[in-house]
């Protein structure tokens, strides 16, 4: 790997023989475990300007229609997360000359509150070029990380580092793209979005055969323009009122997609059956599959057939592997020669561009069957013979860094590379989720296409239903905990905090996919820890505590929901806490959390933060008729109130309706549905309230000087 310096410049083609589509992530840490940034591309002409608002990529317009550049949204990492781009540099368009990748924080965060900022670029082996840390980040809320750009008929990368206190805004004036200061509003509750709102005319069925979009993305309009990020403001100590507002969780502008997108409602029309005996025609049936082969192979053969007709679900998961941006098609049990047996991988995938293939063998579980590694190797060794570019694993496991799925050799000598990545059901219907619920597809009829598979993986008999159980070690670990014979350093432990990990991970994808939000765990990181070194240190406290714990943060939450499941106590508790604003009066902080919990369960515990020492505390039901009591009677400062709900924890180590999975997704489901969303609600009409009453304010007359 080249690390490369600031202003310093390299040429891709120096650095790997594959590098037409290579992936850049961007990453960052925090030890408070609250970072977080937003990734953008724009596609630059000779003049160092966009060509429109279009060649501006973000959150809320993610892909280029011609494959160019697809967002691929944020992974979990050892210290924090990543954030990856797939850039195919074979389908830029002629009339761009240079990408420019940057990442900008909202709500007055700036980048010197984040540690080991850092870009890398690999090509679509998913061999690391090149790597670049910016190290001098300090009151900045946009940074430029690289940009790549043309010579001749070749790409190369430049690592620029620049910085910009206004934020998105001002990186994006830079480069021609309008700034619209009113566009802070939009996707304000109760507002629509013409481009994906209840009033958008859905775009006509062009049915499941229509060719992706190609060439320069066509827009029926231009992209709003950038909503301006005003830099805060501190107001002086004696205009600030005794019990003002918590700031709420900074919300980010929505922005309407170049060209209108097809979504599909979360709640089912009203079915004309008789009753409930009666069951809807399916595209892709499931109740009828009675072994372990028949699902493996109804599994690849509908997911890769999906993927096949509906180019951005396509793309989507494949764009992270490094495949271009191409006509897709799919194979199932091809037959290929490998020593004496012929070998049968359960599928194929082959992208065409500009004349180039690009190739992927399958391998498929379900039903929680784990992946055997003599299989995958052999994969590994015909794609290799064969020139193909990748092998995909996909099963219920969800990958861990340093916990690999399989092992596998490769052998050094060879030339072509052939890289190994793993795809988890949870992730395949997440996405599809995110596409259908949320970000919306070409037409009503990949829509509909989309649906179909995402109720085939979630049917019962489908054996694609995601992380399933805790492992052997679990039973073991229970036990070794209740009758106090688990030691530090035991190896079973690892294994449980591993599960636990993979199970929280899957809990966000659930999440995020039927919110429409990032959910990604928090890790609260020091420098030089690594995954395994972290695993160990959760394992010996699980030994001496009896408890697993864990955090996730959901885009505009107010904050981070810890998860504890306390296996002594056979208790699992969902918490978020909430800090009081600076010299808020505290009677007044308590009677506004009542209100703001109006609808929450009667059965919440509120508990007083106090510096120092432990706070009151009670359920919901006892405070709500005497906010005070939650106070502490020797007018000690309060910094805040935790929220807790508790249940019961599930006692198998399954996914069944007793058991420890089901147990932990319901407990979070209910605490964010019943808690988190109505105080996330409440910061946003406060917020808009607070707007409202600014904007209404007369302006202050200028003093008069004297002379």
């Amino acid at each position: 790997m080249r690390e490369m310096t600031k202003g310093a410049n390299v040429g891709l083609a120096d650095l790997s023989d594959d590098a037409g589509s290579v992936i850049a992530s961007l990453s960052w840490s925090s030890s408070a475990g609250d970072g977080d940034a937003d990734v953008s591309v724009l596609l630059l002409d000779a003049a160092g300007k966009v060509r429109g608002d279009a060649d501006f990529f973000y959150y809320n317009n993610p892909a280029a229609a011609d494959g160019s550049v697809q967002l691929l949204g944020k992974t979990p990492t050892d210290d924090g997360s990543e954030d990856r781009i797939s850039l195919d540099l074979t389908a830029v368009p002629e009339d761009v000359e240079r990408l420019v990748v940057a990442a900008s924080r909202y709500g007055g965060s700036r980048f010197g509150d984040l540690d080991d900022l850092r870009m890398t670029v690999a090509d679509r082996s998913g061999e690391v070029l090149l790597g670049f840390s910016i190290t001098d980040a300090s009151v900045e809320s946009a940074f430029i990380f690289g940009e790549l750009y043309r010579r001749g008929t070749e790409w190369k990368y430049r690592a620029v580092g620049q910085g910009y206190e206004t934020g998105l805004a001002g990186l994006a004036t830079d480069f021609g793209i309008d700034v619209d200061d009113e566009g802070e509003n939009e996707g304000a509750e109760g507002s629509t979005d013409p481009a994906g709102g209840e009033d958008a005319e859905p775009t006509e069925p062009t049915g499941p055969d229509a060719p992706a979009p190609s060439g320069q993305p066509a827009a029926s309009g231009p992209l709003p323009a950038v909503p301006a990020q005003p830099v805060p403001e501190t107001a002086p100590a004696a205009a600030q009122p005794a019990a003002a507002a918590p700031e709420p969780a900074p919300k980010r502008p929505r922005a309407r997609t170049a060209k209108k997108k097809v979504t599909l409602p979360a709640v089912a029309t009203k079915s004309l059956a008789e009753n409930d005996s009666w069951r809807a025609a399916r595209l892709f049936p499931a109740s009828n599959l009675k072994s372990d082969k028949e699902r493996e192979v109804r599994a690849t053969s509908v997911l890769l057939s999906v993927m096949a007709q509906v180019p951005e679900f396509g793309r989507r998961l494949t764009a992270a592997f490094g495949a271009p941006a191409g006509r897709m098609q799919t194979f199932t049990e091809v037959s290929l020669p490998h020593g004496e047996t012929p070998k049968r991988p359960d599928g194929v995938i082959r992208v065409e561009r500009a004349g180039k293939l690009w190739t992927a063998l399958v391998e498929t579980k379900t039903n929680g069957n784990a992946l055997k590694s003599e299989q995958v190797q052999n994969y590994m060794d015909i794609a290799a013979r064969r020139g193909y570019e990748a092998v995909i694993t996909l099963s219920n496991d969800v990958a861990l860094e340093g916990s690999p799925l399989v092992q596998v050799k490769t052998d050094g000598r060879r030339k072509h590379k052939v890289a190994l990545w793993h795809l988890s059901w949870a992730e395949v219907a997440h996405q599809a989720q995110m596409l259908i619920r949320h970000e919306g597809v070409g037409n009503a009829a990949h829509a509909w296409l989309l649906q179909e598979l995402l109720h085939y993986l979630q049917h019962e008999n489908s054996g694609c239903h995601g992380f399933q159980n805790m492992g052997p070690s679990w039973v073991p670990v229970r036990n070794g905990i209740d009758d106090e014979t688990l030691s530090q350093g035991d190896p079973r432990a690892v294994e449980v905090v591993e599960s636990w990990e993979r199970l929280i991970r899957q809990v966000c994808l659930r999440l995020g996919g039927e919110l429409g939000q990032k959910a990604l765990p928090v890790q609260r990181t020091q420098r030089g820890t690594t995954a395994l070194s972290r695993r160990a240190a959760h394992a010996d406290r699980l030994c001496e505590e009896g408890r697993l714990s864990a955090e996730l943060r959901v885009d505009g939450s107010p904050g981070a929901i810890t998860i504890v499941a306390d296996l002594r106590t056979g208790k699992l508790r969902t918490s978020i806490e909430i800090p009081v604003p600076e010299g808020a009066y505290p009677l007044t902080s308590a009677k506004r959390l009542m209100r703001q919990l109006a609808e929450a369960p009667a059965d919440l515990h509120v508990e007083t933060l106090v510096e120092g020492q432990s706070g009151p505390r009670g359920t919901l039901e006892r405070l709500r008729p005497e906010p005070g009591d939650v106070l502490p009677r020797d007018g000690s400062r309060i910094t805040g109130f935790r929220l807790s709900l508790f249940k019961s924890m599930g006692a198998t180590w399954g996914n069944a309706e007793t058991g420890f999975i089901r147990s932990v997704d319901t407990a979070v489901d209910r605490f964010h549905s019943h808690v988190v969303a109505h105080l996330a609600q409440a910061d946003r009409r406060s917020a808009r309230r607070a707007s409202a009453q600014a904007d209404a304010a007369p302006a202050a007359e200028p003093a008069a000087v004297g002379v």
